[in-house]
Parts: C-alpha cells; structure tokens; sequence
C-alpha cells in the first residue's frame, strides 16, 4: 500500500477535534492490514451535553446572519473539498478499505451537495406570502425558522459524503450540529469538517463525538432538537422510538435488500458489467447497492456468463490509485459476516457460481465479489441484508414475476431496472415499491442526484435527505397572519349573521374560478 499524503501529526491533530475530555482512547484499524492506524478518544455523555449546549449558543448568531453570509462560508469549504481531494480520498480508502474510484465518489458528492445547500437553501427557505381564507381582509405569509441543534449519527461505509448529505444542509438552514462519527469513519469526517471550520463555520456549530451508541448515542437523541441517522433498521426502530416519546423530528436511512431486475431485451454483457458494479461496488458496503439480482430467462444464460466472466479474476487491491476495481471490507465484523452468511447458503443447498473466497493474501478482510444462485427462503442471505460481497442470482419467467419478487421484502430503499424500453422501464418503475429506482444504472444516477430527494419506505427509513426535502426537514414551518382592518371581522352573533350572506359568496365565487 503506498504511503499515504497525510501524517501522524495529522491524525493526531484531527482526532484532537474530537470534544472528549477523558483520557480513555480506543484502537482503529486499517482494512488494508488489520494493524492499528490510529487511536481515537471517547466522547462520554456529558461531552455530548456539553457540545450541544454550545452548539446552542453559537446556532444563535449563525442563523441570524443570514442566508448571504452562510452561502459565502460554503462555498468557501466546497472549494476547499475540491483542493484537498487528494487528503480526503487517501482519508477515505486508508479508513474503509474502497478503492480510489469508490472513494472518490464521495469526495465529489459531498462537493456536490454542499454546493446545492450553498446555492438553494435561500430559494427554498426564504418563505413566501399564501393566499389568506379571507383575500384583501387578512394576509398570511409562511416563513422558516431553524430547529436549533440537529443530531447526525453517521456510518463507517460512507462516511464523508453520508455526513455532507446530512450535516451541509443543517448548517444551511442556519441550524447547528453535533454528529456522532463511528470510529471507523471519523477521521474522513473530521478532515471534513476542517474545512468547513477554515471556512468560516464556528468550530462550537459542528461538534464531532464519538463513543458508544449506548452512552454517546443516547445522549445525543436526548438532547438535540431533530436526529439524523444513517444505519441499521433494528437501531433505527429505536432512535425514532425515542425521537417519538420527545415529540421531536427524525430522519432514518435505514437497511435495504436492493432489487435489480434485468429484462429479456437486454446487451447481457453490458448488463452483467452494470450488475457486477451495482453489486460490489464498496464491496456491496453501500446502503443502496444490489444484494438480488432478477433475471429473465431469455437472457440468464448469456448474462450469467458475462457476469462470471467479469467477475472470474477481479482486481483486489488497496492501494491510493486507481489501479483496483474492488477494495477489502471494512472489519472483522463485516468479513465474519459475509463468511457466516455464506456458509450458511452452501450448508443449506446454495450453488456459488464465482467468488466465495477470502484473500488473505492481499488483506486481512479481503474477499472475492461471490454470486450465488439456489437461494431459498431458508437461508440467512435470501431476506436479510448481508452489507458485503455477496448478490444472489434468480431466474424468472417475466416481468410481473419480477416486480412481485424485488417486492417481496421487508426493504425499500433502492431498485434498479436494466431494460432498452424507455415505455417497460416507466412501467416496472412505477410498480416497485422502493425510494429511488434507477433505470440501467444500479444506484448511482439517484445518489448521485443531489437536488432530488432520497430515502426508504417500508423498513427502509422515514424522511428524506437531499434536494428541497433534505433541506426542509430542519426547519419549522411558521405561518404570519394579519388583519388587514379594511373590514372588521365578526365579533358577535349579530356580526356573523350580518356578514353570513357575502362570505358564502365570496366561498362560492372562488370555487367558481377555481382558485384554491
């Protein structure tokens, strides 16, 4: 693995930005060889409170200066994302274990997103004059006024540009933050949110904590007025369990089980070099990224091949180039997990028709993309979201088979159609039940879409991040009115009834015309 451009004294300096005041520190490997790459300290509860107390204080004077100022400081830290790329992109791969490509994926999409929020945050959050009950007596304007403090709990596999998708348009809406980082990801995120603070965000407006969910975590749902969060359905039922009983706002992307339909009227070769990216790009690490693959039969022969043939040598490596097409998996965990999952197919009748091997010869967590084919109910990988190298193969006879089996999950984050019939493609489209459906593209075409929302129904998540969705959810809707005093508005019985006849026709009249 080459060297990477950062330094020691840097990790060092970064992890000083953590607020945590107790000496206690916890070991983080690197996927490239299992080794300590570093030691990060440990946010307690009351670091959590502490955070948010200041953040408090320092949301205030952010939010009144104004959209102007805060479209000025972002745009200061999207070019600073851009200059330091190659920083954050060595940050990226040395924490996760993604290839370039992969990492640079994030790098442009948290450049992306905060130029959005930089530029639209004034459009869409300006507030607006509506059309009163009662035209020319009252007039009623809605304007937004910021939550405060939100709450960002971020995952390892995306680390930065997940904290850009949920962070950026908190700051934009003139809120403050204090985000939870995983160990696994806080060193991408803290040289994010350098930038951001070069720039000219308040050091006390973006906190960063760490710690365990059961002590940091709590503490953070807790205290903060809105919670963003990104990981596990089984966690997420229990943040918004607890959002709910404080009566405050939560967006939750949570697990998925993605679907990936390819039609008879498919090139099988393109479309098994769309699957075998949209499987295991991040090494299948990636909440929207394909675990089920459906096939038409017309075209299973050939597109097998392809996809086997793809996969049959792949380029493992990790190294800070382009030189790999498939990274390592991020832990122990996550290869235990993949391995547990996969045995558990083979034990109960699955075929594995490429991969299926670890690599310990390039990396501790190295594993080869693996299909399986033979998937049955019974097996743990069929319903269950693996998060890693595996896809699962099944053949079907048409479409509605189709649409029925990508339906018949738990999940709904993200689907994908590969078809040449912009007509089938509208059609299968609009009948899978998920958050974001890409026609011949697994997921980047919507994740890439940063002024169009994204998010899960079903088990998938509540609420959405990106475009004028994302940017709403932080703020609080409040509606002005005011009585002209051109006329009086009743005050007593003999008021209303005096005033009964020209109200009705003023309801029938706009009725009338149609205006609403």
């Amino acid at each position: 693995m080459p060297a990477t451009t950062a330094t020691p004294d840097l990790f060092a300096s970064l992890v000083d930005d953590v607020v945590a005041t107790g000496a206690e520190r916890v070991a983080v490997p690197t996927p490239a060889t299992g080794e300590t790459h570093h030691e990060l300290p440990r946010s307690t509860a009351d670091d959590v409170v502490d955070a948010v107390s200041r953040a408090r204080l320092a949301q205030i004077a952010w939010a009144r200066a104004g959209f102007a100022h805060r479209r000025r400081v972002l745009l200061r830290a999207h070019d600073l994302i851009l200059e330091r790329r190659e920083l954050l992109l060595d940050l990226v791969q040395v924490e996760s274990g993604k290839t370039r490509g992969q990492a640079l994926e994030e790098v442009v999409q948290a450049a992306a997103v905060t130029r959005y929020n930089a530029l639209e945050a004034s459009r869409v959050l300006k507030g607006r004059r509506v059309r009163a009950g009662l035209p020319t007596l009252v007039t009623t304007r809605v304007r937004y006024r910021p939550k405060g403090v939100a709450g960002v709990i971020t995952p390892w596999n995306y680390a930065l540009s997940l904290a850009a998708m949920d962070v950026v348009p908190a700051l934009a809406a003139g809120c403050a933050v204090v985000q939870k980082a995983d160990d696994q990801g806080a060193l991408s995120i803290l040289a994010l949110r350098r930038a951001f603070v070069e720039a000219g965000v308040p050091e006390a407006l973006w906190a960063v904590v760490t710690g365990s969910a059961e002590e940091a975590g709590e503490a953070l749902t807790d205290t903060v007025d809105y919670i963003c969060f990104t990981g596990s359905t089984a966690t997420g039922r229990r943040i918004a369990e607890k959002a709910g009983r404080r009566l405050i706002g939560a967006s939750l992307e949570l697990g998925g089980k993605n679907p990936m339909i390819v039609l008879d009227d498919v090139d099988p070769v393109h479309a098994a070099a769309d699957a075998a990216f949209g499987c295991f790009s991040a090494m299948g690490q990636l909440c929207v990224s394909i675990e089920r693959i459906y096939v038409h039969r017309k075209v299973a022969a050939p597109f097998t091949a392809a996809l086997v043939e793809r996969l049959r040598d792949p380029r493992l490596g990790s190294g800070l180039d382009y030189g790999s097409d498939f990274g390592s998996l991020a832990s122990a965990a996550q290869f235990a997990r993949v391995t547990a999952h996969l045995d558990d197919a083979i034990a109960k009748g699955a075929t594995v028709l490429v991969g299926g091997n670890p690599r310990p010869e390039i990396g501790p967590w190295f594993f080869e993309p693996t299909v399986l084919t033979g998937v049955t109910p019974d097996m743990d990988v069929y319903a269950a979201e693996t998060f890693g190298a595996i896809a699962s193969l099944y053949i079907v006879d048409d479409e509605v088979e189709a649409v029925l089996a990508a339906n018949a999950s738990e999940y709904g984050l993200n689907a994908s159609v590969l078809t040449r019939s912009a007509r089938t493609a509208k059609r299968v489209s609009d009948a899978l039940l998920a958050g974001s459906i890409n026609v011949n593209e697994a997921y980047r075409g919507s994740f890439s879409s940063v002024a169009a929302p994204m998010g899960g129904v079903k088990a998938s998540g509540l609420g959405r991040r990106n475009g004028r969705e994302g940017l709403l959810r932080f703020v609080d809707a409040v509606t002005v009115s005011r009585a002209t005093g051109i006329l009086q508005l009743p005050r007593s019985g003999a008021d209303v009834a005096r005033l009964e006849g020209p109200f009705l026709l003023l309801t029938r009249t706009l009725r009338a015309i149609r205006r609403s």
